[in-house]
């Protein structure tokens, strides 16, 4: 699903019409009610605030362009929140910073906006990325659409995902995982991509495989539960960011603040690998109206007294998941599938040993050579 690069002359956007992105470039509004949108528009590329879809230049002509890296010779992504103009690309958006909403209504609004933007979503040709955790559970029991987990056997996520599953009395299907399935994966998740390195890649790997097995299952679309560890205050980092030298803040809302910033660099890459595996993404969590209610939360509802992690969201979905889903804990990725330790395994094989220096990342780019 690769696309030619665009005429300089060609109008095009993915993610939202054409009128939506005239008014929120007319208002400045960064949080207008779409979810996310990039592209050309009017003669200009514009890509929204949380860079939702990837746009990419060719860095010697930023007249040539593509939703894709792999059709320019050297892709350059068009930064978040900006706008083409003669002088090259300008900001004109940047997230809010609303004052902290105390209290029950800061809930009941991360509660509707939850409910209004997995309302919105079309079901049909649709499936679920599956994990068993509080994010894709509240997809699949407000979805109610066959779910997908990849991983290897005896992973935590195929355990996890099995066990959620089986509460919500949903349809599950375990892409199982051997070493050949990654190591001929792995070429098309860099082609896709345009990443070699080792994290990039453990975190694509999954969600190419799910998104081919769910195409070849005859649906279009994968519902993913992207954003929600950034906006709710998801990672370590975040609660413990006082003492913690990965973030340079030093409260649990300017930690949050902090990860939402990484946000552009890292969803090309899933919603590349996604339709990599030929079908297009779907992020409700990711929508305007819940990215807005999750800027208004205090740190006391990211991260509660006791230490729970997404705390309102966990505390939003108990309307619709019973509590050992709503205050389940997982692990990332690429380390509750163990793609990342069996990468690291199918390197080592290969010679790669540990004492290199970023092994894993040369045996990936050994795979591409």
């Amino acid at each position: 699903m690769v696309s030619a690069p665009s005429d300089c002359s060609e109008s095009r956007l993915q993610g939202a019409d054409p009128d939506a992105v005239r008014r929120a470039i007319e208002t400045g509004d960064p949080l207008s009610g779409t979810r996310g949108f990039a592209g050309r528009l009017d003669g200009r590329l514009v890509r929204d605030v949380l860079g939702r879809y990837p746009l990419f230049v060719e860095r010697d002509d930023p007249t040539t362009w593509a939703f894709e890296p792999g059709t320019l010779a050297a892709p350059v992504a068009v930064p978040a929140g900006h706008i083409q103009d003669d002088d090259g690309f300008t900001r004109h958006w940047s997230l809010p910073r609303p004052p902290p909403r105390r209290g029950r209504g800061a809930i009941d609004a991360v509660r509707s906006a939850l409910e209004a933007s997995l309302d919105a979503v079309e079901t049909d040709g649709l499936a679920v990325a599956f994990s068993g955790g509080v994010d894709s559970a509240l997809l699949a029991a407000r979805l109610d659409v066959p779910l997908y987990v990849a991983g290897f056997p005896g992973s935590h996520d195929v355990q996890a995902a099995r066990e959620a599953a089986a509460l919500l009395d949903a349809d599950l299907s375990v892409v199982e995982l051997d070493h050949g399935i990654l190591e001929r994966s792995v070429p098309d998740v860099v082609a896709a991509t345009g990443r070699t390195n080792a994290m990039d890649v453990e975190i694509a790997l999954p969600l190419y495989l799910v998104a081919s097995r769910a195409a070849e299952d005859g649906f279009d679309r994968l519902a993913v539960g992207q954003g929600a560890d950034e906006l709710f205050g998801g990672y370590a980092k975040v609660a413990n960011a006082s003492g913690d030298s990965r973030v340079a803040a030093d409260t649990v809302r300017g930690a949050r603040r902090e990860l939402l910033g990484t946000l552009p660099a890292q969803l090309p890459r899933d919603v590349l690998a996604i339709r990599a595996g030929g079908v297009e993404p779907v992020a409700p969590l990711l929508a305007d109206r819940v990215v807005a209610s999750a800027l208004s939360l205090p740190g006391t509802l990211l991260v509660s007294s006791r230490g729970d992690r997404k705390y309102a969201l966990r505390l939003a979905t108990r309307v619709w998941l019973p509590d050992p889903l709503a205050f389940r804990e997982k692990k990332a990725l690429q380390y509750g599938s163990l793609v990342a330790r069996e990468l690291d395994r199918l390197a080592r094989r290969a010679g790669f040993k540990r004492r290199m220096d970023d092994h894993v990342t040369r045996y990936v780019e050994s795979l591409n050579g």
